[in-house]
C-alpha cells in the first residue's frame, strides 16, 4: 500500500475532524480550552485509525489478500528492501568497467521485482524463487566479488574466483530476467489476448467495408 497516499488521505479526513470536534466541544458544549483540546485529539486519533482500517480493508480486498498474508508478504518486502540496499551498495563499489552493463541490469531488474511486488502484492507468489533464493544469491555474490576486487595484490587463486563469480552472476542475471518475465507473465497473456480481439474486430470491419463496396459495385 502506498504510504504516502495513505498519509494523504488520512490527513484529509483527520485535519478537519479534529477542528471540527475541537469548534463543537468549545463553543457547542461550552468546555474548556485544554479540555476541548483533549477531546479534539483522541477524536483525531480514532479518525484516523478508522481510516487507516477502511483504506486496508479496501486494498487487501482488491488484491484478494487476507490480513495475515498481507503481513508475511509485507515482512518479506521489507527484508528484501534492505538486501536490494546492500546490493546497491556493493554494486556500484566495484571499479570494473567490462561488467557495469551487467550490475546495472541486475539493480534495474531486482528494483522492480521489488516496486512491482510492493504495488500489487499478490504477485510475490509468482516471485517466491526470487525472493527466497535469487536475491540471496546474487547480494552474497556480489558482496563477495566486490571484496576480492578490492584486493591490492591478486594471486592467480583470487583471480579465478573472480572469474568464476562473474560468471555466475551471469547466469543468475538470466535467472533474474526469467523471474521478472514469469512474474508478468499473465500480463503478456492478458495483452496478446486484448491484441487478438482487437485484429479480429479489425479484419471484421474491413472484411465488412469490402463487402459494401462490392455491393455497390453491383
Amino acid at each position: 500500500m502506498n504510504r504516502f497516499l495513505s498519509f494523504l488521505v488520512q490527513s484529509f479526513v483527520t485535519v478537519p475532524s479534529v477542528v471540527t470536534i475541537w469548534l463543537v466541544s468549545i463553543i457547542g458544549f461550552d468546555l474548556a480550552f485544554w479540555l476541548s483540546t483533549g477531546f479534539a485529539i483522541a477524536g483525531g486519533a480514532a479518525v484516523s485509525m478508522i481510516t487507516s482500517a477502511i483504506m486496508t480493508n479496501r486494498f487487501l480486498k482488491k488484491h484478494q489478500l487476507t490480513r495475515k498474508e498481507y503481513r508475511y508478504i509485507k515482512k518479506n518486502l521489507d527484508e528484501a528492501k534492505q538486501k536490494i540496499t546492500r546490493l546497491n551498495k556493493a554494486l556500484f563499489s566495484i571499479r570494473d568497467i567490462p561488467t557495469l552493463k551487467q550490475r546495472i541490469d541486475v539493480l534495474r531488474i531486482t528494483r522492480k521485482i521489488h516496486s512491482l511486488t510492493k504495488t500489487e502484492p499478490r504477485r510475490f507468489y509468482k516471485a517466491e524463487k526470487f525472493y527466497f533464493s535469487h536475491l540471496d544469491s546474487v547480494v552474497e555474490l556480489t558482496e563477495k566479488y566486490r571484496f576480492l576486487s578490492v584486493q591490492p595484490k591478486k594471486s592467480n587463486e583470487i583471480n579465478l574466483s573472480l572469474y568464476d563469480t562473474r560468471q555466475t552472476l551471469t547466469d543468475l542475471t538470466k535467472a533474474l530476467e526469467e523471474d521478472l518475465y514469469y512474474i508478468v507473465s499473465d500480463d503478456l497473456d492478458h495483452l496478446n489476448f486484448e491484441i487478438d480481439v482487437a485484429k479480429h474486430s479489425i479484419k471484421k470491419l474491413n472484411d465488412s467495408k469490402i463487402e459494401q463496396e462490392n455491393r455497390r459495385t453491383k
